[in-house]
């Protein structure tokens, strides 16, 4: 850190105003000139409400501003103080009144019931995620495409780079705006961030956030283009790149920080993975879902800053394991994806989608979906958003739907040595039984004998339920129609 140099009259409007509930309250700040604002001023915020205290880091954003971003999770009056190695931010104070939330707006995303997701206000969050890794990279017209489908489909989570991507045909454009100043030619200086490379990526955070999409946020990757560089970075200018996007995005109560995706692909050691985690943990005021995403090799998600699992795997009888390993949600963000390029990772039809979808939830687990169907102008999903062509989408709507209607809590995998079935039950109260790929012209109940039930036929594919007429107590057997992708629900009445 260079020593401070030089004093500007400081301009600092202190007033009080009104904030909702997790929601964005910004200060700005005018401060003085220096060789790099980057470096050599710090500033940050404490605030206060009743005996809650957070301290929050402010960051430049440009012609001698600074900000501090804030989500107030209480409802009532806060006051802050302003702290700053620049005499004339520092011992700032001011006041600002927290309203309730408006109805949309339901509060960050964390662990309920140790398996299963909440927002802040107690409402349920079944995950239902999609993947578009570079999708802000691209030009104003696909990102606004993007945006619009999203609208349009049942995904409430996206995963996508904070950096550019660089992965041969299907992704190799350069985007409009490089995260740090420099040039190609002349390479970058990692101690001056862009800031408009980072403010276009907190308007998109926001524009999710409108359309209650959680932004699953990929920190690093190993997708990187020589010329870029942007995945060499030393430990160093890591952390002092990871500071600085906690301070501008932790605010957006819709941000999930992702460490990595296909965190092993990079080569680091497992103490400097320790090293941005334990950074994030202390930077991030609101402490939002935490994972690392594997490629071949597996993380030690017992860390206890890991809050979740993401996974990559096609491996979906291990998924109940995992939740009793490791105590944690399990969220299997890419099982491969649909499509139809010449890669083992890209081209699964429709129906296997949706199959693997309804096996992994019913093993106790949550999905994602990718899309990467050819393209003339190599425009998938998966990379660059935009459209989608594929058919699971829709009938990943249903399947989300499935999951609102399920119970709330005590929601448990059935997981026995041999590990062929695939069913949910609550106690004796709620059974949902998926019968995947197989055509049985029947399915086999075992129901409590003391009990009577209702019991419907599900289609997951045609997105049809049939309940039957009867009721149904202690072991029966029920017709199906011979045909894949078959789900029977029995519940208590």
């Amino acid at each position: 850190m260079k020593p401070f140099l030089g004093i500007m009259l400081l301009f600092v409007s202190i007033t009080v105003s009104a904030t909702e509930r997790w929601d964005i309250f910004e200060i700005e700040l005018k401060g003085p000139k220096v060789e790099n604002p980057f470096t050599e001023i710090w500033v940050q915020a404490e605030f206060q409400f009743k005996n809650f205290r957070y301290h929050v880091d402010g960051f430049y954003d440009g012609n001698q501003t600074y900000k501090i971003r804030f989500m107030p999770e209480h409802v009532g009056k806060w006051t802050y103080v302003i702290k700053s190695n620049s005499p004339e931010m520092s011992g700032k104070t001011g006041k600002f009144r927290c309203t309730p939330a408006t109805p949309n707006n339901h509060g960050p995303v964390s662990v309920r019931d140790t398996f299963h997701f909440k927002y802040a206000d107690s409402t349920p969050f079944y995950v239902l995620g999609t993947t578009a890794y570079a999708w802000i990279h691209q030009k104003e017209e696909r990102i606004k495409e993007t945006l619009n489908t999203l609208e349009q489909e049942a995904f409430n989570k996206i995963r996508m780079t904070v950096m550019p991507k660089y992965y041969g045909r299907y992704v190799s454009n350069e985007p409009d705006l490089y995260p740090f100043e420099g040039s190609l030619e002349s390479g970058w200086d990692r101690t001056r961030f862009n800031v408009e490379f980072f403010k276009h990526l907190e308007k998109q955070v926001g524009e999710l956030r409108k359309r209650n999409v959680e932004a699953d946020i990929i920190i690093f990757h190993p997708y990187d283009k020589d010329s870029w560089g942007f995945s060499k970075g030393t430990i160093e200018e890591n952390v002092f790149y990871l500071k600085y996007l906690v301070a501008r995005l932790a605010s957006y109560r819709n941000v999930w920080w992702s460490m990595a995706n296909e965190y092993d692909v990079m080569h680091k050691p497992e103490s400097e993975w320790e090293t941005y985690f334990k950074e994030l943990v202390a930077n991030d005021p609101y402490q939002h879902l935490k994972s690392i995403h594997n490629g071949k090799s597996w993380y030690n998600h017992s860390n206890p800053w890991i809050t979740h699992l993401s996974v990559q795997t096609p491996y979906l009888e291990k998924t109940q394991t995992w939740r009793e390993t490791y105590h944690k949600p399990v969220i299997n963000d890419e099982f491969v994806y649909e499509g139809n390029v010449p890669f083992d990772w890209g081209n699964l039809t429709p129906e296997e989608t949706v199959n693997r979808f309804w096996t992994i939830y019913c093993r106790g687990g949550y999905a994602s979906h990718g899309e990467t169907y050819v393209h003339p102008e190599n425009i998938l999903w998966w990379a660059k958003g935009g459209k989608l062509y594929g058919e699971s989408p829709k009938r990943l709507r249903f399947l989300a739907q499935i999951m609102k209607e399920a119970p709330e809590k005590g929601l448990t995998p059935i997981h026995t040595q041999w590990n062929k079935e695939t069913y949910l039950y609550k106690e004796q109260d709620y059974f949902l039984f998926y019968y995947g790929n197989s055509q049985q012209a029947s399915a086999r109940l075992k129901l409590a004998k003391d009990k009577k039930y209702s019991v419907e036929i599900i289609d997951a594919w045609n997105m049809t339920i049939e309940k039957l007429q009867d009721e149904y107590s202690g072991t029966v057997e029920i017709p199906l129609p011979q045909r894949p992708y078959m789900a029977v629900r029995a519940m208590a009445q």
